[in-house]
């Protein structure tokens, strides 16, 4: 349990503007009470007489970003070196997650999913614990949803030896760290993880951009094994998200039931169709397509990206037109972390309005983790807060600025118009 916060009194926050998410408006000016963790009222007639006022000025309030594709305990300056794997020790890694959530949350992301650790870690769940530090107020981070270590075949695109291509017998991992084959495997793999505290299911279902192992988009999991995965994570109250790209792959992830299709980049229309008549969602990590660098990659790898970043774009452009519900994830460290909200950006220009951007980041993602606490600025949920400079239903581009950042009614970050 979190610890005892000391009675704060109420803060009553006011700005420019801020937006209703739902009305798809503006509402001038903003003005909310907040009192512990939530807020209290919107547009308050009258408020307690110790109620602390922050006066934010021209900017526009919106409810805290979600970022539903990050992966905390990787990246960082020298996150390209292929030692890594073999050199970052469980407790380096989560020093690294320090780090990155808080560079996360002062980009005005309050709730994060973090799908899967595919690092040897002895069986621990990193993402679990970063959790539980950043719910205690040990440390500063968005709301996590661990997923634990996401579950591969043996070789498989989350297989980390296989990034690297080592030798065999180099970084052993176990069932508990996910590499799980078989049926009787992958109940084991998904049960562990849930047992220790993963709120998601992450799985591996066809091969990536980044593999060594075949093209991008080849189905890994068989059908058998994707079935038991789903039946597993559903019968305990929890969601699947598959790292999924070719139609194959996408076909059998969606006939087994996942929830969530991670990136879908090479799905033809008919698999979206079906992905809008199922209402499965996607979490397009479009922007790095464009924003990803591959420079230090193998030659063959960036071969595959130049093929399928072109096709991928194509693709999300044609799931927004369709109407598949899209919920904003990076993929970070693909692209650095603290960077998310150039998601938002891209996903407008695959062909999505401003607001239907914000909504990936907001409502959407708030569904997709089943949070109906957030997501809104509305009196009852959480006082996850962010402001940003100018209009942001006419210019997605101010979300890059945030200016300042409360979560659970705590302020992280408050900068002034010239800060």
């Amino acid at each position: 349990m979190p610890r005892p916060r000391v009675p704060q009194p109420p803060v009553r926050l006011l700005s420019a503007r801020m937006l209703d998410v739902t009305k798809g408006e503006l509402v001038e000016p903003g003005d909310l009470l907040i009192e512990g963790e939530h807020i209290i009222e919107v547009a308050p007639v009258s408020v307690p007489a110790d109620t602390v006022v922050i006066d934010l000025g021209d900017v526009t309030l919106l409810p805290g970003l979600m970022d539903m594709e990050v992966n905390l305990l990787l990246g960082g300056p020298d996150h390209r070196s292929p030692l890594n794997p073999v050199q970052d020790d469980p407790a380096v890694r989560t020093l690294r997650a320090v780090a990155n959530a808080r560079r996360t949350l002062h980009a005005g992301f309050t709730t994060v999913r973090n799908l899967g650790l595919f690092v040897q870690t002895g069986g621990l769940l990193l993402d679990v614990a970063l959790k539980k530090a950043i719910d205690l107020g040990w440390i500063e981070g968005p709301r996590v949803v661990p997923a634990g270590h996401a579950i591969t075949p043996t070789g498989g695109h989350l297989d980390p030896t296989m990034f690297q291509a080592f030798a065999p017998h180099i970084m052993p991992l176990t069932v508990e760290e996910g590499i799980a084959n078989g049926v009787d495997e992958v109940r084991k793999a998904v049960r562990y993880q849930i047992k220790h505290g993963a709120r998601v299911i992450k799985v591996c279902a066809s091969n990536g951009v980044m593999s060594h192992t075949g093209p991008a988009g080849a189905q890994q999991y068989s059908d058998e094994e994707l079935r038991a995965i789903v039946d597993e994570a559903h019968r305990a109250g929890l969601k699947v998200a598959a790292h999924c790209m070719g139609e194959q792959a996408l076909r059998a992830a969606l006939d087994a039931g996942i929830d969530c299709i991670e990136h879908g980049f090479l799905a033809s229309d008919e698999a979206i169709e079906l992905m809008v008549e199922r209402g499965t969602f996607l979490v397009a990590t479009t922007y790095l397509t464009e924003g990803m660098d591959v420079s230090k990659a193998a030659p063959e790898l960036q071969a595959k990206a130049a093929e399928v970043f072109p096709r991928a774009r194509a693709t999300i452009s044609t799931a927004i037109q369709r109407g598949v519900r899209i919920a904003c994830g990076t993929d970070a460290p693909a692209i650095p972390h603290g960077r998310n909200a150039k998601e938002l950006l891209a996903l407008v220009d695959r062909g999505m309005t401003p607001l239907a951007a914000i909504r990936a980041a907001t409502t959407v993602a708030a569904e997709l983790v089943d949070a109906d606490d957030r997501g809104r600025l509305e009196a009852g949920l959480l006082a996850d807060i962010i402001a940003v400079p100018g209009n942001p239903l006419t210019d997605i581009g101010v979300t890059e600025d945030v200016r300042f950042v409360m979560k659970g009614g705590q302020v992280y970050r408050h900068e002034d118009a010239a800060g």
